[in-house]
């Protein structure tokens, strides 16, 4: 790795998407009033897109250190960077005909929408544990605020409140367990921590309070049990453009500043934070798939099922090697675009007057609209990891490699709650294809907005026709994770 004093390459996209959102900021000023969402909405689109070419452009130069060592710029902050940079893109051209009616499409949106992603990116490149705090802090405000900007809902109000005061509390465990660590290796850097290693045991009381501190907090941030608790009532909350925000994107992040911390810096404490994630890791798959079957709302069910997804997850960081954790990124990438797909087509059938929540609002929705219904079934396919879709593969490679480090039983009952999980995804399909409408309301998709449902019609297809690429897919992943300093 060559080590820079300061080197601007490294943080490239970060500084552009910075920029143009004060630049959009201070434009939304001096615009007329009928021009400024679409001159924000324009420039934060092609933002989005010069900076993935940009995150994209550095991907087989090798890793480099900058910032005096506060970032890195490697395979895997690009991968995940592009991965984040057009995740949130596909947000902003679903949200509008949304926030529009719902009068929240304003300069602030896209504000706190590219301020969030300058967190995300910060994270994902974060090679020392200053850089990687900060990041996750900018993007838990603009999250805190961008759940409260519908301000006239009292269910917005109480989502932000919740997320704040349990996103601040997990947000000072995270923080003294970090504190900790510095206090007994002496380097607040990744590195710093991976060759401090040698000179401490799993027997110091000390590291092993650290570990659990900073896991806690992690685990927090991904939505795992048994820190899941807010994660269906912020997605219930929040405007449905939000929850779609919240929903994907940050995962890819949570997933990077995972695989920062316990594959890089804590990678000697394996036999530690591996018996943690064990826990975390079959309950959020039992609990997830579980108590989802119980769920009448959708945004509560999508909630639930991404709890469970969090486990999976958790699966391939358990073998600690790179097939485990490459398994893992792909499964966040996958997860990242099913749950786009699905928070999208949600967003589609909703109008100004009517806000898709219940299950039984999609009763008949095949005789009312037959193309969503149909993208809606490969999402709900996919989720529940049915063959021949992306879903299935994901669930497979985490699975082997949590199989390959002798987890059996672990891999047994993850195998029987995702049979089980199967049964709610599968109760949308047939309330799609064989409920009779009745009283249910006439369901509009993206009123003149063609663009969007191209987007989302892509974004649904390519869960099952870029299964025939899974293979170079999983290969780039691997490659990047392989070039990470411990592996």
């Amino acid at each position: 790795m060559q080590a820079q004093t300061l080197l601007l390459s490294t943080a490239l996209p970060e500084i552009l998407v910075s920029v143009m959102a004060c630049a959009i900021l201070l434009l939304d000023l001096y615009l007329p009033r009928e021009s400024r969402a679409k001159v924000g909405y324009g420039l934060s689109v092609l933002t989005l897109l010069a900076a993935t070419v940009i995150a994209l452009g550095g991907l087989g130069s090798g890793s480099t250190l900058g910032f005096n060592g506060l970032v890195v710029r490697d395979d895997v902050s690009g991968v995940l960077k592009a991965g984040v940079l057009l995740g949130t893109a596909a947000v902003l051209v679903y949200s509008r005909s949304y926030a529009v009616a719902r009068r929240i499409w304003r300069g602030e949106f896209f504000v706190l929408a590219l301020l969030g992603v300058v967190g995300m990116m910060v994270m994902i490149s974060a090679a020392h544990l200053i850089s990687l705090y900060v990041g996750l802090e900018l993007l838990a405000l603009c999250l805190y605020a961008m759940i409260a900007l519908q301000r006239d809902s009292v269910k917005a109000a109480e989502a932000a409140m919740k997320y704040f005061i349990l996103g601040a509390l997990a947000s000072g465990i995270l923080l003294y367990g970090m504190s900790l660590l510095y206090g007994l290796t002496g380097s607040l850097s990744l590195r710093g921590l991976q060759e401090a290693a040698i000179n401490l045991s799993l027997d110091n009381l000390p590291l092993l309070v650290a570990l659990v501190l900073v896991v806690a907090g992690l685990l927090f941030k991904l939505g795992a049990v048994p820190f899941h608790m807010w994660v269906p009532d912020v997605y219930e909350g929040s405007a449905t453009c939000t929850t779609l925000y919240l929903s994907a994107a940050p995962k890819l992040a949570g997933f990077a500043i995972v695989l920062r911390l316990l594959a890089v810096g804590l990678d000697d404490w394996l036999a530690a934070w591996q018996d943690m994630l064990v826990v975390s890791a079959i309950l959020s798959v039992v609990i997830g798939n579980t108590v989802a079957i119980a769920q009448t709302n959708i945004k509560r069910m999508l909630a639930y099922s991404t709890i469970s997804h969090m486990g999976f997850l958790l699966l391939g960081f358990l073998a600690g090697s790179t097939a485990g954790y490459s398994a893992s990124m792909l499964y966040a990438v996958i997860y990242t675009v099913v749950s786009l797909a699905a928070f999208g087509i949600v967003l589609a059938l909703c109008t100004p007057a009517l806000e898709i929540e219940q299950l039984n609002d999609l009763k008949g929705l095949n005789r009312r609209q037959p193309w969503l219904a149909f993208l809606m079934l490969l999402v709900m396919f996919t989720l529940a990891g049915v063959p021949p879709t992306v879903g299935f593969y994901a669930k497979f490679a985490v699975l082997q490699a949590a199989l390959s480090a002798g987890f059996i039983s672990l891999v047994i009952v993850a195998v029987i709650f995702a049979v089980i999980g199967a049964f709610y995804y599968l109760r949308v399909v047939k309330i799609m294809y064989f409920d009779e409408p009745g009283d249910a309301p006439p369901v509009v998709a993206f009123t003149g907005d063609v663009g969007a449902t191209a987007v989302l019609s892509v974004n649904a297809l390519v869960l099952v026709l870029s299964m025939p690429w899974i293979g170079a897919l999983i290969d780039l992943l691997s490659r990047a994770v392989a070039a990470l300093p411990s592996h």
